[in-house]
């Protein structure tokens, strides 16, 4: 466990932090959460942890440190340090081809986009890369988007990664008959493409991506609760998930249908039950994108690994030159993510902010509208979990709850706020 100490000796006003304790109470208070936990780390040391309402409202289950959560593209940093370890190893080149390791992506054409239809499509005019898949230019996509033929096409034909019944590798063949988005490196798509990442863990390494995660991330870590489903003896600090009573339908994602305002939202509905969840099996597909569960104290331990630039407690997962490259910008031309797509969907604000491997990257804090350090990196799941790293400030941040969409309320941009203005010392 990472210590706990009193807030002064992190740098933080006591006082101040209880404006975070109340935000956290709101949050239940109004219906706009069920229950959540916040959890702030500077120094190596543990400054504030608190918890508010329920796990599950239905089962009067509280929010504790302990409770268990889906945390869904927070998955994505974890997948893509283990692909990271495996390129220490020499597996792998990050502008190696995908299809050197998946030759069923070599073929795989390219939808010329604008009003045509999905069948119309050109070659790919340069491979597409490893790297690509690691900051999101792969022209992969989502098939919750509403936007384009691609995202529909996902859906129609069920390219689901958090499989009971195909494996990683099928469910991949399958994605590499579908045409990409746009030519890869031209835009910035969030997407499946930590999943097929996830693959390539499997392919190099060997071994299935939640052993290699087990045996190489999580054992050394000490994360005994993050894995890609709830063992039976730990379903009982299992988390429900919630939607908002209206317009919390994943469907309108990328349209303007169906959107409704914040005030509208009108309390919460159970979307899954902690009792009677997919979670409660193994799956058949490991989702390296989106498919792990796990404590915020395990995940705050995987957050100090990387400030600590990839060791922890006398465990190296990598070496600190790879780690500064990771969190440092990887889109051409050091563009952010507006410059290279226009906004849909993601776990983050696009202007001001972009990309390394894994992470989103701050650039340019005023351009972002939001209290920030350059250089901080940071990422979120679909159930309104958060994180975010500081390295100026020696800091991390992690956010637990469970509601879906994350976009259904600015939580994420209210408690940088609350953080921040509690945080008096360097």
């Amino acid at each position: 466990m990472l210590e706990t100490v009193v807030p002064a000796m992190a740098g933080f006003s006591e006082e101040r932090l209880q404006r975070v304790t109340q935000w956290l109470e709101d949050q239940v208070s109004q219906g706009r959460l069920a229950g959540a936990s916040a959890l702030i780390a500077r120094h190596g040391k543990i400054a504030y942890q608190q918890c508010t309402g329920f796990a599950d409202k239905e089962a009067g289950k509280a929010f504790s440190l302990d409770t268990i959560v889906r945390i869904y593209s927070m998955s994505k940093p974890v997948t893509t340090v283990a692909a990271m370890m495996l390129y220490e190893r020499g597996c792998f080149q990050l502008d190696d081809p995908v299809a050197k390791y998946l030759p069923e992506f070599a073929d795989t054409p390219v939808w010329t986009g604008g009003d045509t239809p999905i069948t119309s499509t050109v070659p790919q005019q340069s491979p597409m890369q490893v790297r690509q898949l690691m900051n999101h230019t792969a022209g992969l996509t989502y098939g919750f988007m509403s936007t384009t033929p691609v995202d529909a096409l996902y859906r129609e034909r069920a390219i689901e990664f958090q499989s009971r019944s195909e494996s990683l590798a099928d469910i991949v063949t399958r994605l590499a008959g579908i045409p990409l988005l746009c030519q890869p490196g031209c835009q910035w798509n969030y997407s499946v493409a930590t999943d097929v990442l996830g693959r390539l863990v499997e392919v190099w390494s060997g071994m299935s991506l939640a052993d290699f995660c087990q045996q190489h991330i999580f054992a050394p870590l000490q994360m005994h609760d993050t894995a890609f489903w709830v063992p039976e003896d730990k379903q009982d600090r299992f988390a429900a998930l919630y939607l908002p009573a209206v317009g919390g339908d994943m469907s309108s994602i990328g349209s303007d249908a169906g959107r409704v305002a914040p005030e509208l939202r009108g309390g919460l509905k159970l979307a899954e039950s902690s009792e009677n969840s997919v979670y409660l099996s193994p799956p058949t597909s490991d989702s390296g994108g989106g498919g792990l569960v796990g404590t915020i104290g395990d995940y705050a331990r995987f957050c100090q690994m990387i400030i600590n630039a990839g060791e922890l407690d006398g465990q190296r997962l990598l070496a600190p030159k790879t780690v500064k490259f990771m969190r440092s910008n990887q889109l051409p031309d050091n563009n952010d993510m507006a410059a290279m797509g226009q906004p849909v969907w993601s776990e983050t604000s696009y202007d001001g902010i972009g990309f390394g491997l894994g992470f989103a990257v701050v650039l340019d804090p005023a351009k972002a509208a939001i209290v920030a350090s350059v250089g901080e990196h940071h990422w979120g799941g679909a159930a309104s979990t958060f994180f975010w790293i500081d390295p100026e400030e020696d800091l991390f941040v992690i956010f637990f709850t469970q509601l879906r969409p994350s976009s259904t309320y600015p939580i994420r941009r209210e408690l940088r706020v609350r953080v921040y203005q509690a945080l008096v010392e360097g």
